[in-house]
């Protein structure tokens, strides 16, 4: 089971919680736009995503920072990240803290809730969502959008390399169990995520899941809340390093959905 139990934190309102990261003094500085990049064990490709993304960050009319939240690597992603901040050298900065629970979920939390950045939001190091859309995503959030999520299956999305057959299948099936759990999404799954603060602040403290299956707690609190959820279509392309196992955590996932919806029952 991957629930968080509730505890003094996880259970603040999301006024308590603003209140709290914005009087701390060791928080990170004010920028329009924080990128969150979860990581298990990216130490091989991190510095590839890193460069790619400053260099996209950098000619952007807001200013931003990345933060790689490591997720209890066992290699060398830590001292990658902070040797490629030193190299980089950028207008961008780059952070990096550490989550030791187990999880995306966690790791995307703690890095959500740690920042103070107007817009914040997380993809995966993989690139496999064009960095690209995060101008889209920032415009709606501009706009008025509460979130702003990346589609796989949304009219107008490509598929730039196909997944294999049994994350396909896997997909299907979760996609039809979420499908009355997260009103007019055709995705909830694709790492590519970006929100209003204090939208999902609200959201993010009311989660427990710390799985693969957290995005769906957390846009269904975000629909609860009245927010408005922009869904765009991308070229995607599959990661073949990617850290999802399609059986194991598959199965954890259904499991973790069906208990979603027992706790918010």
């Amino acid at each position: 089971m991957d629930l968080l139990r509730p505890n003094g934190a996880d259970t603040q309102t999301g006024s308590d919680m603003r209140q709290r990261l914005h009087a701390d003094p060791l928080l990170r500085t004010m920028v329009d736009v924080e990128v969150i990049i979860p990581a298990y064990n990216e130490a091989l490709r991190i510095s590839d995503t890193l460069m790619q993304t400053v260099d996209f960050l950098e000619n952007q009319a807001w200013s931003s920072r990345i933060v790689v939240v490591d997720n209890g690597s066992v290699d060398d992603t830590a001292a990658v990240v902070h040797r490629m901040s030193r190299i980089i050298g950028s207008p961008v900065p780059i952070s990096v803290v550490g989550c030791s629970r187990k999880g995306k979920g966690a790791a995307v939390r703690r890095g959500l809730l740690s920042g103070t950045s107007k817009f914040t939001g997380f993809f995966d190091a993989d690139l496999a969502t064009p960095l690209e859309t995060l101008t889209t995503a920032v415009t709606h959030l501009e706009h008025g959008a509460a979130a702003v999520i990346a589609s796989r299956h949304a009219p107008g999305s490509t598929f730039i390399r196909p997944q294999h057959l049994g994350r396909r299948v896997g997909g299907a099936a979760f996609r039809a169990l979420t499908k009355s759990k997260v009103r007019g999404i055709c995705d909830t799954q694709c790492g590519f995520k970006f929100f209003e603060r204090d939208a999902v602040t609200e959201a993010m403290v009311q989660c427990r899941t710390t799985g693969f299956a957290f995005d769906v707690e957390l846009l269904q609190w975000l629909q609860l809340e009245g927010a408005t959820i922009i869904e765009v279509p991308v070229a995607w392309t599959d990661g073949l390093a990617s850290t999802f196992r399609p059986i194991k955590d598959g199965v954890a996932s259904f499991a973790s959905v069906l208990q979603i919806q027992k706790a918010m029952h």
